[in-house]
């Protein structure tokens, strides 16, 4: 986002709904990422890495360093 208008239709934002312009607006994104349509990068569920695999999950109880 650049400025300091609405995320989905550009409107000045509203400090009520900020970084919105509206509720409406603020509801439209909240949808679009219960839907899926907005993903943060990342592995794919189910994929471990190599230090989860040979070692076991890492936890602050099982972290001697």
């Amino acid at each position: 986002m650049t400025g300091d208008g609405c995320p989905i239709c550009s409107k000045p934002a509203d400090a009520k709904y900020a970084p919105f312009c509206s509720r409406r607006c603020a509801d439209v994104d909240l949808s679009r990422w219960l839907k899926g349509s907005y993903a943060i990068p990342g592995k794919p569920a189910g994929e471990e890495d190599e230090n989860t695999r040979e070692n076991g999950p890492k936890s602050a109880e099982n972290d001697e360093s």
